[in-house]
């Protein structure tokens, strides 16, 4: 899969992810979003899938995006400023949640309402841990967001945690499942933030909204 970008493609992506990312805000209903003045790519995926760990990778910050050993805790769209070009988000986990029924059902509508209605999102990079592949929650995002029209690409999380074969089989089995999704990219990115695998390319997709 490396080969959709060349080496230079790659070496720019690297050097713009030293340029400055910064935290804006925290956005928990709809009418706190900032203006849609610049392109927008998020993060989603179930409870503890690893979005923060693999935005802080990314960077190579380890306090850039708040990560929690409790599923769930994430409650807003966090929004970050990246070299004034481009705002990433990481969304609020679906799924498991260790909150109030009322509190989760009120920010998982927040969720499903942005990713249906904002104007300047390019992409959603919708995050499936690799040792349990897509379930039925990831189904019912994917599903949104191919209503909806929202582009997204599929990034595995923590492989470092399942063997060679376990990963062959859980990408050839996604690679599968998104074909019958209008909005998925064809493609998929395996990644490991604790080990740094697949971030060059996971950069260089995003870089591809950026005028280098």
């Amino acid at each position: 899969m490396s080969e959709k970008f060349s080496a230079e493609q790659l070496s720019k992506a690297e050097k713009q992810f030293t340029r400055p990312c910064e935290f804006v805000l925290s956005v928990a209903n709809l009418e706190q979003l900032p203006d849609a003045n610049r392109d927008e790519i998020a993060f989603a995926g179930r409870s503890n899938v690893g979005k923060s760990s693999l935005i802080n990778a990314l960077f190579n910050q380890k306090k850039l995006a708040k990560t929690s050993s409790t599923p769930g805790r994430t409650q807003q769209l966090n929004f970050f400023n990246f070299d004034d070009k481009l705002y990433l988000v990481d969304l609020p986990g679906y799924g498991y949640a260790k909150a109030p029924e009322a509190i989760v059902k009120k920010w998982q509508t927040t969720l499903k309402t942005y990713l249906r209605g904002r104007p300047n999102l390019r992409r959603v990079f919708l995050l499936i841990d690799s040792r349990h592949g897509i379930k039925n929650e990831d189904e019912e995002i994917m599903k949104l967001l191919d209503d909806s029209a929202v582009a997204y690409q599929i990034v595995l999380t923590k492989t470092d945690k399942i063997s060679t074969l376990a990963l062959n089989n859980v990408i050839s089995t996604t690679l599968e499942k998104i074909k019958t999704h209008a909005a998925a990219m064809n493609d998929v990115i395996s990644t490991s933030a604790e080990k740094k695998i697949g971030l060059n390319l996971c950069r260089a997709e995003i870089c591809s909204f950026i005028n280098l």
